[in-house]
């Protein structure tokens, strides 16, 4: 059981897609006083504070940019973002592709941001950052995966559009569970 909502972590994790024909790719992202929105910087300090953000996101130190990020055929700097409090960045998320999903969908990747930070919008907009990209590359479509007990990444997807998609039998019946914990209607 996770010790967030007693929500167990179930396989395989949830999906979610939504359509970027509604992404207004040359929108401002709107993030609190005090916070502003920029790319990744190669040969800087944004490796580890990339580091930083995930293993809190994530709890677990073991993921690392180096490892995950960079050696993917798909690593483009600009395809990473960061909001960043003064100098410091304090979430990020990635407008990544994985073939698996076609050539018409992008996909939303390694989301996260710094307990301190949380709360404060910051994951809507670091994601509405990366889908604007999405939808610069040409993508019609973003997918993302999550897991169950997420809930507020979760709540920030359905506020940005995005909606389940069931890939197993077991999916529908943890939407519910979910839906019903956030106090969601769709």
């Amino acid at each position: 059981m996770s010790d967030t909502n007693n929500i167990e972590k179930l396989s395989p994790q949830l999906v979610m897609s939504m359509s970027l024909e509604n992404v207004d790719e040359n929108a401002a992202v709107t993030l609190p006083d005090g916070y502003f929105l920029r790319e990744f910087s190669e040969g800087g300090e944004d490796e580890a504070a990339w580091d930083r953000i995930i293993a809190a996101s994530f709890k677990d130190p073991g993921i690392s940019f180096e490892k995950l990020m960079r050696p993917d055929a798909e690593y483009r700097p600009e395809r990473i973002f960061f909001v960043c409090c003064g100098d410091e960045p304090v979430a990020t998320a990635a407008a990544w592709f994985l073939q698996r999903w076609g050539e018409d969908h992008g996909l939303i990747h390694m989301v996260g941001a710094l307990p301190g930070h949380s709360g404060k919008g910051l994951g809507v907009a670091v994601v509405a950052a990366a889908l604007q990209k999405l939808k610069k590359e040409g993508r019609l479509f973003a997918v993302l995966t999550t897991d169950d007990f997420r809930l507020p990444a979760i709540k920030s997807y359905l506020k940005l559009g995005f909606r389940p998609r069931i890939v197993d039998d077991n999916q529908p019946e943890r939407w519910k569970k979910i839906y019903g914990i956030l106090g969601w209607r769709d």
